[in-house]
This record gives structure tokens, sequence and C-alpha cells, in this order.
């Protein structure tokens, strides 16, 4: 559960239109997210490398590929294959894979619901690239704050900082690609897993 959730602060689900009055760095910012946004969540796809800390207490990595509502993740306790349609989560322990609807989000993740117009925006030099501040206004629910430092010429991320409450999660990415992402990295490999048991939980989403 803790993965999925932190995979999640990964991502930018909502863009949309700028329509409040914004300083120009404002602005530069806010245009610089964007262009983020498309590398990652384009029609083209992406893939990228993670490493997730929080606060020293719970900490874990692996790879995560997305194309528009396609996602696939790979981590040492749980995978997932989510094909736009049918959602797969293997859970290694357990030897378990359950199946949900592809539109299905948890109690927990709609807490971390992300809509671009309910932060303000900032931008400034960081040692590693840009850094790009978004402080959420009055009365919005989900991350308080996310800091996001991306690449000074590709604008490809390179670090996730985001604030839950009073905790800070910070989550490291590495080897992003944007593009040439075939449909076929989301199809779930089910010969793969015949020897775990299946749970179909559609019917409880």
């Amino acid at each position: 559960m803790k993965l999925r959730i932190l995979i999640y602060l990964l991502t930018f689900f909502s863009v949309t239109s700028v329509s409040a009055e914004q300083t120009p760095n404002e602005k530069q910012a806010r245009r610089i997210f964007d262009e983020a946004y498309e590398k990652v969540f384009g029609p083209q796809g992406c893939s990228l490398e993670y490493k997730v800390n929080l606060l020293g207490l719970y900490k874990t990595e692996g790879s995560v590929w997305f194309k528009e509502k396609k996602q696939k993740y790979l981590s040492k306790n749980s995978n997932g294959w989510n094909d736009g349609v049918t959602s797969y989560i293997v859970k290694n322990r357990k030897k378990v894979v359950e199946i949900h609807h592809a539109t299905k989000k948890n109690k927990h993740e709609e807490k971390f619901e992300f809509h671009a117009d309910n932060y303000s925006y900032h931008i400034a030099t960081d040692p590693k690239g840009l850094l790009i501040t978004l402080k959420a206004k009055k009365g919005v629910k989900g991350p308080k704050e996310v800091r996001a430092i991306l690449d000074r010429t590709s604008y490809a991320p390179i670090h996730v900082k985001a604030k839950i409450g009073i905790i800070w999660a910070n989550i490291a990415v590495s080897n992003f690609h944007s593009g040439d992402v075939n449909d076929e990295v989301f199809v779930f490999p089910r010969a793969k897993y015949s020897h775990f048991k299946f749970v179909d939980k559609r019917s409880d989403d």
C-alpha cells in the first residue's frame, strides 16, 4: 500500500489551464512544470527508476513506466501492470495476483488527489538543476507543498520532495527516458505468474 501511494507522488494526474493573474516568475514556473508533465505523461510515454525515502523509516526503490492511462511498476515486494482496462497487482511474498479495474483508486490514493490549479508556483536555481516549488492554496487537500528538481535543459525530473501533513517524502529519479514506450510493456505476463493465486476484486471496485 505504501509503495502505491509513493508511486502516486511521482505523478501529476490533472493539469488544467491557468486562469489567475500570475507574476513572471510564476508563469515561467508553471510553463516549465507543464513541459515536464508532458514529458512524463504525454502520449509518447516514459520510463524511470526511483528511490523513495520516508523519514528514513520506509525506503523502497524500483522502476516505473507510464503512457497516458497505462502504467507498469516493478519493485522487490510488489509489481503492477495496468493496460488501461485492467490492473494486475502482484504481491511477490504472498504469491498473490489481485485483479482490479484500471480506474480503481483506493481510499488512501484519493487523499493525494492533485490538481495543478490548486497550487502556486515558483522557480529558482538549484545546484542540481531547476527547482520548481508548488504550494497548496488555502483549503486544498492533498500534498501541501511539492519541490521538484528538473534538469536545466531537458526538464526531466531528478528529485521530487512532497509534504504530506508534517511528513516529507523524498523521491530520487534516475534513468529517465521519454518516448518510445511500446504498449506491450503494459501487458500482464500471466504465464510468468501461473503458479500464483489469482484474486479477482473487480466486483468490489
